[in-house]
This record gives C-alpha cells, sequence and structure tokens, in this order.
C-alpha cells in the first residue's frame, strides 16, 4: 500500500515532519465528508455541472469530460471549487438521486436498485420509473413511464396533480393488454390518488408503457404523477 495514503478511500496521511499539516486533515473531512452515507447525483452525467458545491458527489460514467477527464468509473467529490476522485469498492453503497434508488457497486459499475449482489455479479434488483404526465385529450394515451422487458410488476401508483378536465367521469390506469391493471374508477380532482398494488406480482416480457384511459367520456387536460414499481434479476457476469 501507498505510505501516504489510506488504502480504501485513499485518505491522505501525515507524514512526519509534514509542514502545513492541516492542509492534509482538511483535505481527508473533506474527503469523508462526501463518502460518509454516500449520495451521487447521477452517474450518467458526463459532463461537471457549471457549480460545484463541496461535499457534493458524482459517480462519473464512461466517457466523463472536462474536469471529469480520464476519472471514468471514480466518485468525483466537489472540494473547494474542485475535486476529488476516489475509486469506488466492491459493496459499497449509495443512494442516486436521479435515479431515486438505492445502488450497490459490483466492481465495474453501481448497480442502481441492487437488493442483492452475488460474489459471481448475480443479483435482484428493486426498480422504478415515474413522471409527472400532462393528459392528452382523447379517450387514452400511452403515458412515458415504461415497464422494461423481464421486469416483475408489483404495482403502479398516481397521483393528481392538475384536476383532469373533460367529459369522462372517472379514468383507469394499466397497460395496452390490460387498461384497468392498476385501477378503475379513479378520482379527477387535484389530489385525488391510486396505489394499485398486484395482488399476484406479473411479469412483463417486453417493454409496456403505463396507459391512461379515460371513462365515461373523454380527456381534454389535467396533470397527473405516475411511478411503477418492479423487481428484475441481474445475470452473474
Amino acid at each position: 500500500m501507498p505510505t501516504n495514503e489510506t488504502t480504501r478511500l485513499a485518505m491522505p496521511l501525515l507524514q512526519p515532519a509534514q509542514a502545513q499539516k492541516h492542509v492534509t486533515v482538511n483535505e481527508a473531512l473533506m474527503r469523508l465528508d462526501g463518502l460518509v452515507n454516500l449520495v451521487l447525483q447521477s452517474v450518467t452525467r458526463q459532463q461537471p455541472p457549471e457549480v460545484v458545491f463541496d461535499g457534493q458527489c458524482w459517480g462519473v460514467p464512461l466517457g466523463g469530460a472536462a474536469g471529469w477527464s480520464g476519472q471514468d468509473g471514480k466518485i468525483a467529490i466537489g472540494a473547494n471549487g474542485g475535486w476529488q476522485f476516489v475509486a469506488p469498492a466492491v459493496g459499497m453503497r449509495a443512494f442516486i438521486v436521479d435515479r431515486g434508488l438505492n445502488a450497490v457497486h459490483d466492481g465495474q459499475n453501481w448497480q442502481a436498485g441492487a437488493h442483492t449482489a452475488g460474489v459471481l455479479g448475480s443479483g435482484m434488483n428493486c426498480g422504478m420509473a415515474e413522471a409527472e404526465v400532462d393528459i392528452v385529450a382523447g379517450n387514452s394515451f400511452d403515458t412515458p413511464v415504461v415497464i422494461p422487458a423481464s421486469a416483475l410488476v408489483i404495482g403502479a401508483v398516481a397521483r393528481v396533480k392538475q384536476t383532469i378536465t373533460g367529459s369522462l367521469s372517472s379514468w383507469r390506469l394499466g397497460t395496452g393488454d390490460a387498461d384497468d391493471r392498476f385501477g378503475q374508477r379513479l378520482g379527477l380532482s387535484q389530489d385525488s390518488w391510486a396505489q394499485g398494488i398486484l395482488g399476484t406480482p406479473m411479469t412483463y416480457y417486453q417493454p409496456a408503457a403505463l396507459r391512461m384511459t379515460a371513462e365515461g367520456g373523454e380527456f381534454v387536460g389535467g396533470r397527473v404523477s405516475l411511478a411503477v414499481h418492479w423487481l428484475s434479476l441481474r445475470l452473474p457476469m
């Protein structure tokens, strides 16, 4: 191991007769401030943000550019207007803000939603897709919230953010093969909600968009927050 840093988090160590020891100590504290209870803003953004906040962390993906060039796969920690970089270790955990999921590092990538992580790379993930959806006029429409292929769906939820207008009396939530799978006779007024938990979880072998369908008329306008939740399996490496 290098004699000037720790093995796991590459934190700088004080050296005998070192001048300005406070600089080394402060650098180590900045690194700890970012890595303890790690929160990653994103693991897909290739360019650093324009404003650097001390302690704010990002997972640098392949193709890191500008201030992240050559740091692919590392954790970028904001520090004094610049960046410190640390290589994540197998089993390190983080919360990914722009995905709303916990993640585990498998030695190569951050596995968002990982619930288990086997030594051969297999595991089980918890997944979620969500969006705030503007109502499309008409009888029914597919939303941008998509269930991925090979997902064991647990359920979908909704909340009306802006009153749904039109000639309809209610609405239902589902997918193309069953447009009421997650709820029917749902309310139109602001803050109405649906909690469509499936009694028997269902596997989707092909991608499927959540579909909203009007009952007793047609949609004109409104806005709804939607989310769908699932489990999925990872193959061994």
